[in-house]
């Protein structure tokens, strides 16, 4: 198997094939002129440190000054995050409003199972003037009451036995409070459902709570879900 187009771009991962007609495995590689095959009963790893016949190129080399006028402008880079839900679907399920709606998107959802959000978090939000003037922090109290209102929006289901009128604490457990999020950061935020007892409307969540995909805050939830 010939290596494909591998010069036009930074390959970082590598992906292989069994011929199990020849007995053999081929592998592609970042950065090799040739393919590999390597012997039965030998791995491709020390085929690869035994063989002499392989010619490797560096991946930068001649013409990385043109690779370089080609690269994405940083501005291009970072997608958005994909839209499974808008605000004003989000005020159609949660009753909150400014300055306590604290969801400004979803970006996945499972009805009754879970959903993934963001909270942009802006040097505008209220609660900075107070918390603290020198050094802008989003309360930890905050964070839980976000992620509460994702579960909210995992649960305020009438088809899983949830209401769409109102939602209540029932307990917190087990929070942690990881590292500090300021203005600026976008809060990204997983809730998933771990037990319905539907008899006494109780739910019980998992919550963890990210920034640059390091988690800053994790927690179990106790929901008490409202009736018609």
């Amino acid at each position: 198997m010939e290596v494909s187009a591998i010069s036009k771009s930074f390959v970082t991962s590598f992906s292989y094939s069994y011929q199990s007609a020849l007995s053999t495995r081929t592998i592609s590689l970042p950065c090799l002129r040739k393919s590999i095959q390597s012997p039965p009963g030998i791995s491709v790893s020390r085929y690869r440190l035994l063989s002499s016949d392989i010619t490797t190129t560096k991946c930068f080399a001649n013409g990385a000054e043109q690779e370089a006028e080609k690269e994405i402008p940083i501005e291009k880079r970072f997608p958005a995050f994909p839209i499974a839900m808008d605000i004003n679907q989000i005020r159609e399920i949660l009753p909150h409003r400014f300055p306590f709606l604290l969801v400004d998107r979803v970006v996945e959802y499972n009805p009754g199972v879970s959903a993934v959000a963001i909270k942009n978090v802006t040097i505008n939000d209220n609660f900075f003037p107070g918390h603290f003037p020198e050094r802008p922090i989003m309360p930890g109290v905050l964070m839980v009451e976000a992620m509460a209102q994702v579960g909210g929006l995992v649960m305020l289901q009438p088809e899983v036995g949830g209401s769409r009128e109102n939602f209540f604490f029932a307990g917190v457990d087990k929070v942690r409070f990881r590292k500090p999020v300021v203005a600026g950061d976008t809060l990204v935020m997983r809730m998933t459902l771990i037990k319905l007892q539907k008899r006494f409307g109780i739910a019980k969540m998992e919550g963890k709570a990210y920034v640059g995909g390091e988690v800053v805050c994790e927690g179990e939830f106790l929901m008490a879900l409202g009736s018609e």
